[in-house]
């Protein structure tokens, strides 16, 4: 197995000890995803993510970036086949045995996924679920794990008490905010937030958003979160990626890439949204018709073209790279080093 920068040492209970400073916590290598005969859902992604950084990934649904989130952790199903690296404080995922992989799920990276009634089980407990991992890797006694999920309901604004509830009994905000601690539970180093707060109302996505911050912040946390909404990985996250048809089309610092993307994409994305106090936009909301194309019959040249408001002729033919677009900054298109022109408004539908 391959090991850089540290390895933690495995503990009895299947759990991991204290993993490295040294280098990226997490660096994903030419990371391919493909189902079935020919669908590619993630072509060639290269991210990295230092200690204590937070990375949002943003793109509209079919991108591959809930494929890219689980295939973090190899919880992909058995039809995906994979090529690249993903290395997790210097260890390959992708070639790790099983019980080595057990050991760092949870304890070294945890996963926050999205509509947490579908992730909870609805005939246990909370408190029960949240304490399984805690027993699992840590081989703390039943009454250590139980007070342990009611000091993480703590932490995350909930009571205690709240330990004894079923699923149902609980609100879609505090549904989520038992996956969040059930991700805390066993002290990883980095959390992967995938859609955390889509099923939310405003009000409690905010809340949400705010506790997540916190925690990370408190905790030293790496995050990389995954969401369909540029301002919010914006106002949360310090670097941005923009997935695209499998691809990473921009990348750089957050606020910088949602007020002056370089790629069509990315200013597509960031336009979606009205500004406060901007009456142009609030009057004329921008928008971007049609779909991402089916991964598994992707066009030919920039997998974008057919949607860019600003294409030329040779993007039908010529595929782009991710090419240096500023300081810290990269994207994936032919007039980067140029003006790109904004897309054009869409009325609204």
């Amino acid at each position: 197995m391959r090991a850089r920068g540290g390895v933690r040492p495995q503990s009895q209970a299947g759990g991991v000890g204290p993993m490295s400073t040294q280098g990226p916590l997490l660096e994903v290598r030419d990371l391919h995803v493909t189902y079935g005969a020919g669908t590619r859902a993630v072509r060639g992604v290269d991210l990295t993510l230092s200690a204590g950084q937070k990375l949002g990934i943003a793109g509209e649904s079919g991108c591959g970036k809930s494929t890219l989130a689980l295939a973090l952790l190899r919880l992909l199903p058995a039809s995906a086949r994979l090529s690249g690296e993903i290395l997790l404080d210097g260890e390959d995922v992708l070639t790790m045995k099983w019980g080595r992989l057990r050991a760092v799920r949870w304890a070294g990276a945890s996963i926050v996924f999205q509509g947490a009634m579908h992730s909870l089980n609805p005939v246990h407990r909370v408190g029960e679920q949240i304490a399984e991992p805690v027993l699992l890797h840590s081989g703390s006694t039943a009454a250590a794990a139980r007070r342990r999920a009611g000091d993480l309901l703590e932490q995350v604004g909930l009571p205690a008490g709240r330990a004894d509830a079923y699923p149902h009994e609980l609100s879609g905000g505090q549904r989520q905010r038992v996956m969040i601690a059930m991700a805390l539970a066993c002290d990883p180093r980095l959390i992967v937030a995938d859609e955390p707060t889509t099923a939310l109302d405003v009000m409690i996505q905010a809340q949400i958003l705010r506790l997540i911050e916190q925690l990370v912040a408190d905790k030293d946390i790496s995050l990389l979160m995954i969401s369909h909404d540029l301002s919010v990985l914006a106002d949360t996250c310090d670097r941005l990626a923009v997935m695209y048809a499998g691809r990473v089309v921009e990348e750089g610092p957050a606020d910088e890439v949602f007020t002056d993307a370089r790629h069509p994409y990315g200013l597509a994305l960031s336009a979606a949204f009205p500004r406060i106090g901007d009456a142009a936009s609030r009057r004329a909301p921008r928008g971007l018709p049609g779909d991402p194309p089916d991964p598994s019959a992707l066009p030919p040249g920039c997998t974008f073209h057919p949607r860019c408001p600003v294409a030329l002729e040779e993007c039908g033919t010529r595929d782009q790279v991710l090419r240096e677009a500023g300081a810290g900054r990269r994207a994936a298109c032919v007039r980067v080093g140029a003006a790109v022109p904004s897309p054009s408004p869409v009325p609204p539908a």
